[in-house]
């Protein structure tokens, strides 16, 4: 039926173009595929461009604002709890030489969800700092965090490259990254099995901007996620304290994959 009513004015159409000489509808055709071409890469760059942002995220004391710090200068300073976030061009160490906007975002338990919200459709990565020295103890609170950011709809949706940046390594009871990855697989699916019983209590549903964690059926495995995790070791205060240079090259590195 539509066909039928949009048929006429298809067929004038085509007279048109019948009547126009053809090097004139060949110029024309080139134009509209240019103007096409030129709309297309603007929507794939726009996509990119917008982001471009660097997260730095994790617990209170876990070293985010050093590793900031060590990023940008390569300088040692002194740290103090933020209430805010920080921002600063952060050129990666690469031919390339492409730039990302480096955010160190609060990590007080009651401020981090308001500036992740905030800054989360702009990431491009998420720098997701553990304090390796007292991860045991942290454990769970780390994880609780780690899961929140892993469920969100628009961080799946968008899969910015994850860095578990288990920093401190410096200190001789810290962790390993293998270690720490596989205590936190553990943790997480623990904690699926929980939130999703808890669920099961209530409708059933899934909570508002929520995905599920993983694949149903399976123990939960950080190579199951849409985004790519590497887990990196590092040391923001070095290993000769304030006098020495950090040990971040693992980090850096993975920055400029991303560039």
């Amino acid at each position: 039926m539509e066909a039928a009513v949009f048929q006429p004015f298809l067929d004038s159409i085509q007279k048109e173009l019948q009547a126009q000489d053809p090097a004139v509808l060949a110029v024309l055709v080139a134009l509209v595929v240019v103007i096409i071409s030129i709309i297309f890469m603007k929507i794939v760059w726009g996509r990119k461009t917008t982001r471009s942002a660097v997260l730095l995220v994790g617990l209170c004391d876990s070293g985010k604002t050093l590793i900031f710090s060590r990023l940008l200068s390569g300088k040692f300073k002194k740290t103090q709890t933020s209430i805010t976030d920080s921002s600063a061009i952060y050129n990666v160490k690469s031919e390339k030489g492409r730039g990302f906007t480096l955010i160190d975002l609060p990590g007080h338990e009651s401020l981090r969800p308001q500036f992740v919200e905030r800054f989360k459709s702009a990431a491009r990565a998420v720098v997701f700092v553990v304090d390796s020295a007292v991860f045991q103890k942290e454990l769970r609170d780390v994880a609780e965090f780690l899961y929140s950011l892993l469920t969100d709809a628009e961080i799946v949706k968008n899969a910015p490259a994850l860095m578990v940046t288990c920093n401190k390594q410096d200190i001789t009871m810290a962790k390993s990254a293998k270690v720490i990855q596989q205590q936190l697989e553990k943790e997480l699916n623990t904690l699926r099995v929980t939130r999703s019983a808890a669920l099961s209590t209530q409708d059933g549903s899934t909570a508002g901007g929520t995905v599920y964690l993983g694949k149903k059926g399976k123990d939960f495995e950080f190579s199951q996620l849409p985004m790519k995790v590497e887990f990196v070791e590092c040391s923001a205060k070095g290993y000769k304290a304030e006098d020495g240079e950090a040990d971040i090259e693992q980090l850096e590195k993975c920055l400029a994959r991303i560039s």
